[in-house]
């Protein structure tokens, strides 16, 4: 049995996944608005980013994974680490042909796209410390050539002491990852420096940390 088969015999929901993503068109195209993606860590602000530049832009707010696979993604999140994966990965191609009709109307904000599974991947599979990941330039760094491609990608930043204190003041069950950002520096160091290495589009880093007056209220 191929492995596809072996998971969608094991995960029934990846089928349904699987079927949403055989009926989306290939190479859905962009429409002539502006698609701006906001990514970054947990905890670095992009929720509160995100829906301020959409009522700045008056625009459309989509999020990775869609809305049509987001009931699906706590089952995903528990199981083996290639499995969650494929799934934000085929999520990324479903968003894209949300960003694709919506750019067609008005401007387009993207709350994580591509960038964060390729990071998180990068980061899972390389063991060890920030120095162990492919050197830049690497093909792991590109953007894949069938998906449909941002204008604009933000990473936002915060120092590691402002993210856990955010993190911590949550109260929120948290993903598995979330835990291990918390708990793990090297795997966070891992992500956001392989955030800091993709290309075309490269991500442009934004300090999202409190300003001192922030700080002082």
């Amino acid at each position: 049995m191929s492995s596809v088969g072996l998971c969608t015999s094991l995960i029934p929901e990846a089928k349904a996944v699987l079927d949403l993503v055989d009926k989306c068109p290939k190479h859905p195209k962009k429409g002539d608005f502006p698609v701006i993606v906001i990514e970054g860590l947990d905890a670095t602000g992009k929720t509160t980013v995100t829906q301020s530049v959409k009522e700045s832009l008056n625009a459309v707010l989509l999020r990775s994974p869609p809305a049509c696979i987001s009931e699906w993604r706590k089952t995903f999140d528990d199981k083996p680490n290639h499995i969650r994966r494929a799934f934000y990965a085929l999520g990324n191609y479903l968003v894209a042909l949300e960003i694709a009709k919506a750019s067609i109307k008005s401007p387009v904000i993207v709350d994580r796209y591509w960038h964060s599974t390729a990071a998180y991947s990068i980061a899972t599979e390389i063991s060890g410390k920030k120095q162990n990941l492919p050197p830049e330039h690497h093909e792991v760094y590109q953007w894949p050539e069938d998906l449909l491609k941002p204008d604009l990608v933000f990473l936002l930043t915060v120092s590691p002491e402002e993210r856990i204190r955010r993190l911590q003041g949550r109260g929120l069950e948290k993903t598995k990852e979330e835990t291990e950002l918390e708990a793990n520096s090297l795997f966070c160091q891992k992500v956001e420096e392989s955030y800091k290495r993709m290309e075309n589009p490269e991500c442009q880093e934004v300090d999202a940390s409190p300003s001192r007056e922030e700080e002082m209220h």
